[in-house]
């Protein structure tokens, strides 16, 4: 959900803000027997049923590789190894199990990970996609401090151990619970509201020492 609907949405009547939440799981269910269908047919061998699949998902599991890595390249290669591992593991698919989505982003996040130990790039992260800009007025000084501290936090956010690092990435967003993040990650909600806690703590440390330094 954007910061635009969570910012309308508590404008609405109880009666349609109810029938809302009705719905939510309705389309979540709806959307996982579309899935289910799509795996079947492509077990068969039905690569338009996996072309379907990729534009269904492609885009949040490409943007969460990104956001963990980094890169787009690096991203664009963890999405592209995501989904050949779904198509080469769609005969073993079990409809009315977890749901296709939960399992797509288990597979993006340890591939990642796997990526991490690997390489433990440190490039800026994209992740305040929603990061304002100074305005126009601002001054080059001023325009310099608000990039670097962005930078900073991007940075910060890279060097989190990854497990810390996938946890709060999936939950960036606002649409995953604990317990799916805890889905995802193949452990507790209390291991994740645990992971949380410390990554949030340790960006807040590594902010405040910056601002005694500063």
């Amino acid at each position: 959900m954007t910061l635009a609907a969570r910012r309308i949405e508590p404008t609405l009547g109880d009666g349609r803000m109810a029938a809302a939440d009705r719905m939510r799981p309705l389309r979540a269910d709806a959307e996982a027997d579309q899935d289910d269908d799509l795996m079947a047919r492509i077990a068969a061998g039905d690569q338009r049923a996996f072309a379907t699949l990729v534009a269904r998902h492609g885009p949040r599991a490409e943007a969460l590789a990104r956001r963990f890595t980094g890169s787009a390249g690096d991203a664009e290669e963890v999405a592209q190894e995501a989904f050949w591992r779904v198509w080469r593991s769609a005969e073993r698919w079990t409809a009315g199990g977890a749901r296709f989505s939960t399992w797509l982003h288990r597979i993006v996040v340890n591939l990642c990970v796997d990526h991490d130990r690997r390489r433990r790039i440190r490039r800026m992260l994209p992740f305040a996609d929603s990061f304002d800009p100074p305005a126009d007025e601002a001054g080059p000084e001023q325009t310099l401090a608000a990039q670097d501290e962005v930078a900073a936090v991007r940075r910060d956010i890279l060097d989190l151990p990854a497990r810390q690092r996938a946890a709060l990435l999936l939950s960036a967003d606002g649409e995953k619970s604990n317990a799916e993040i805890a889905r995802i990650l193949q452990t507790s909600e209390k291991a994740v509201e645990s992971m949380l806690v410390r990554a949030r703590r340790t960006l807040r440390m590594r902010l405040a020492a910056r601002g005694e330094m500063g």
